[in-house]
């Protein structure tokens, strides 16, 4: 029995839909808060246990009869790495003998500008620590989060982003999760860490070209002053936290902290991951 913790979120969802590629309904549970909610995953045959990272007596009864788990990043960032420990306990005291963690391919957590990603290394560290067998899935930025990074209007203004030429190698959220279901899959003799990323680094300025190829319509990137950035989106009412989230998120890019490039994506997809120009036409329906 494999379960997936955040099993209605994208990446959860993902992961879910290619393991029922590869195995019966009946070795496959989802960890959800509501139950409700999961109605696909019931009619697909997917076991379904209701709880939350913050109570732990739902993650215990979660755990019962599981042989690998899936822990999907928490998105209450202030608390996730306390959640994330409640898993890893849970799994620990349930005798389950391997756990996998979705994480990111940041280059160096000692000169990060976005803290908040440091609670991923925490995550890890904790895992590691644990003596389960484990897999680290450290995965890229999606490549499907470029459309909110650019903005609804990119077609008519332009992409302006303090990203300066840092590069990314952007790859498909559906792509990752394919590759993490290869994994939970297959037999586990060890622990492992992958990185995913695309096959190649792409700059904002690459974005821009990509879409005024797709498009048409000329579309120019002009990397923004973070104060002149900053300043645009308090005048849209984007609240202060997020406006300093997103500036560090844009300095870490700049400062080339997800550049690096790795295999371990096309190895385990058997191809080469979607393109930018691939993703963009799909993300934004074009062509």
């Amino acid at each position: 029995m494999i379960l997936v913790t955040g099993a209605t979120g994208h990446l959860g969802a993902a992961t879910i839909h290619f393991l029922l590629k590869k195995m019966p309904a009946s070795q496959v549970a989802a960890l959800v808060r509501d139950a409700d909610k999961a109605a696909a995953l019931t009619e697909r045959g997917v076991t379904i246990r209701v709880g939350h990272y913050d109570d732990t007596a739902s993650l215990d009864r979660a755990m019962q009869g599981v042989e690998k788990v899936l822990l999907i990043a928490g998105t209450d960032e202030e608390n996730r790495v306390q959640q994330h420990k409640n898993v890893v306990d849970a799994a620990k005291k349930a005798g389950v003998p391997f756990i996998a963690y979705t994480s990111r391919t940041l280059k160096d957590r000692s000169t990060m500008a976005n803290l908040l990603m440091e609670g991923h290394f925490q995550t890890e560290d904790y895992i590691i620590a644990s003596g389960l067998t484990y897999a680290l899935f450290r995965n890229v930025l999606y490549m499907d989060v470029i459309p909110q990074f650019v903005g609804a209007s990119v077609f008519e203004t332009g992409i302006h982003l303090p990203a300066g030429e840092g590069k990314v190698p952007f790859a498909l959220r559906d792509e990752m999760g394919e590759a993490m279901a290869n994994v939970l899959a297959a037999d586990s003799s060890g622990s492992a860490i992958y990185n995913f990323t695309g096959s190649e680094g792409y700059s904002f300025a690459d974005v821009a070209a990509v879409l005024t190829d797709l498009s048409g319509k000329r579309v120019k990137y002009t990397p923004a002053e973070p104060s002149v950035f900053e300043t645009q989106l308090a005048g849209r009412g984007v609240p202060d936290v997020i406006v300093q989230r997103v500036i560090r998120f844009l300095t870490d890019i700049k400062n080339g902290q997800e550049d690096d490039v790795y295999p371990d994506l096309e190895n385990l997809l058997g191809r080469k991951p979607a393109s930018l120009r691939e993703g963009l036409k799909g993300l934004y329906n074009l062509g």
